[in-house]
C-alpha cells in the first residue's frame, strides 16, 4: 500500500486530508468524530476574542436545480468562550496524539498574539494557522483580509507570531488581491513555515428577488460573505500554481478551495500542495467523505507507481508556464466518434453561436455531426458541452510547423502558422 502520511512544514499527520478552519472543525466533539471518521488532520475554527454571530448565516449558489456548487457564508469566528475551546484543544490532543491539531488564530495586537500563541501551544497546538483572510465582519475591525491585502502588515504580524512560536506558523492568505505572490513572500520574509491557500472569495451569493434582500437575510438586510464550495477549485487552483511556481518562494502550501472529492485534492498536490483542505464538502455531506478521498488517492498512487505523497506533490509544477510560453503552431481539431454520437445537436449549436462555426448538421439519414477541420481551431467548447463522455476528442494534427512561442516570435520574429478562417 502507497505511504500517505503527510508531512507539511513539519506537522505531520496520517494523510494530507485535514478539515479546514470553519463550522466543523468549532469544537472538540466535532473533531474528534472527524478524526474517527478518517481525517488525518483538523485546524481549529479560529480563536480570538469571542464575538456574537448573526442568524441566518449561509447562503448557496445553485445551478439548475443542482446541489450547492458554491457556498457564502458570513459566520465570523468562534463564539465559544475562548477558555472552553482551549480545554478541549488538549482533550482532543490526548486522545488523538497522531492527528494534527492546528490552531487558527486571529487577534490584534502584538502582546495578544504572543498570549494566545502560548496558551494554543500549551493546550497541544502541532501548528498555529494565522487568519489573514476573512473577508467579511472581522476585515472591519482591521483583522482578516484588512490584513491579507498589506503584505507589510502581513510581515510584520508574522514575525510577531514566529518569534513567539515554537511550533510551526502557517498563513493563510487571502484571495480577495490582484496577485497572490507579494502576499506568500510576506508571509515568508516575516518567518512563516508554510502558507495555505485559498481563504474565502468576497461575495453577494444571491438577492431575494421577492423581498429584494441579499442573501443570507438577517431580519431585513444582507450583506457580502466569503465564497467557497466547488465553484472557487478553479481559482484557489490559479493560486497556488502561481504560487509555487514563483522561484523565490520555498514555502510548503496547504491547499484549499472547493476540494470535493480524491480527483481534486490530486489536482492541488500535483501543482505543489503538501497537504489539503476541506470544508464546504463536510458541511454539505458530512465527516464520512474522508473514506473516498483516501481509498480514491491510495488507488491513484498505486495506479502510478507512487510509494508516498511526495513522488506525487509538484508533478504538474513544471507544465504549468504563462501564456506567451505556449506553443502557437500547436493544432488539433474536433473528432465526433459516430458510434457512441447520440445526435442532441448541442455541440453544432454551441459551435455555431458561442464557438468558430466549423461544425455542421449529419447529412442524409445520419445525425451525426461533421467538422470542417479547416475550419476548426480546437477551442475545446464542442467537448465541454457534449452529454456523451469521451464521444468528442481534441486530437492534435501535425500540421508540418516547428514549435514556437508568442514570446519567440517577438523577440526572434520567427514565423506562426496561419490563422484559419473566422466567420
Amino acid at each position: 500500500m502507497p505511504d500517505l502520511t503527510a508531512n507539511c512544514a513539519g506537522i505531520v499527520s496520517p494523510n494530507p486530508f485535514w478539515l479546514a478552519s470553519a463550522p466543523p472543525s468549532n469544537s472538540g466533539e466535532q473533531v474528534m468524530r472527524a478524526f474517527d471518521a478518517g481525517w488525518g488532520g483538523a485546524v481549529w475554527k479560529t480563536l480570538g476574542q469571542p464575538i456574537q454571530n448573526v442568524s441566518s448565516r449561509f447562503g448557496g449558489h445553485h445551478y439548475r436545480g443542482t446541489r450547492a456548487i458554491g457556498f457564502n457564508n458570513i459566520e465570523l469566528i468562534t463564539d465559544r468562550p475562548l477558555d472552553t475551546n482551549l480545554r478541549e484543544i488538549e482533550e482532543v490532543k490526548k486522545r488523538y496524539p497522531h492527528n494534527a491539531l492546528i490552531v487558527s488564530l486571529m487577534v490584534e495586537s502584538e502582546e495578544e498574539w504572543k498570549e494566545i500563541i502560548r496558551r494554543s501551544i500549551d493546550a497541544g497546538a502541532d501548528g498555529l494557522e494565522l487568519n489573514f483572510g476573512c473577508p467579511h465582519g472581522m476585515c472591519e475591525r482591521g483583522m482578516g483580509s484588512a490584513v491579507g491585502q498589506e503584505p507589510k502588515v502581513n510581515e510584520r504580524i508574522t514575525s510577531w507570531a514566529a518569534s513567539y512560536s515554537s511550533v510551526p506558523v502557517i498563513v493563510k492568505l487571502t484571495p480577495n488581491v490582484h496577485d497572490i505572490r507579494p502576499h506568500g513572500l510576506a508571509a515568508q520574509r516575516g518567518g512563516a513555515d508554510a502558507v495555505s491557500l485559498i481563504n474565502t472569495i468576497k461575495s453577494i451569493v444571491s438577492v431575494d428577488i421577492d423581498s429584494m434582500i441579499p442573501a443570507p437575510i438577517v431580519g431585513e438586510l444582507g450583506t457580502n460573505g466569503g465564497y467557497c464550495g466547488p465553484a472557487v477549485k478553479p481559482i484557489a487552483l490559479q493560486m497556488v500554481a502561481s504560487l509555487a511556481s514563483t522561484p523565490e518562494f520555498k514555502l510548503p502550501i496547504s491547499g484549499i478551495g472547493g476540494i470535493s472529492n480524491w480527483r481534486d485534492a490530486v489536482e492541488f498536490m500535483l501543482l505543489g500542495s503538501s497537504s489539503v483542505q476541506v470544508c464546504t464538502e463536510v458541511m454539505l455531506r458530512g465527516y464520512r467523505v474522508v473514506e473516498d478521498m483516501i481509498e480514491g488517492l491510495e488507488f491513484y498512487m498505486r495506479e502510478k507507481g507512487f510509494e508516498r505523497l511526495d513522488d506525487l506533490i509538484g508533478g504538474a509544477a513544471p507544465a504549468f508556464s504563462e501564456w506567451g510560453d505556449l506553443d502557437m503552431n500547436f493544432e488539433s481539431v474536433a473528432r465526433v466518434d459516430a458510434e457512441t454520437c447520440i445526435g442532441c445537436y448541442d455541440c453544432v449549436v454551441a459551435c455555431a453561436d458561442g464557438g468558430h462555426q466549423c461544425i455542421e448538421p449529419g447529412r442524409g439519414d445520419r445525425r451525426v455531426p461533421v467538422v470542417d477541420e479547416e475550419e476548426c481551431v480546437g477551442c475545446n467548447l464542442c467537448e465541454i458541452v457534449c452529454p456523451v463522455p469521451g464521444c468528442i476528442t481534441m486530437t492534435e494534427v501535425d500540421n508540418g510547423w516547428a514549435p514556437a512561442t508568442w514570446n519567440q516570435h517577438l523577440a526572434s520574429g520567427v514565423r506562426l502558422r496561419p490563422k484559419k478562417g473566422s466567420h
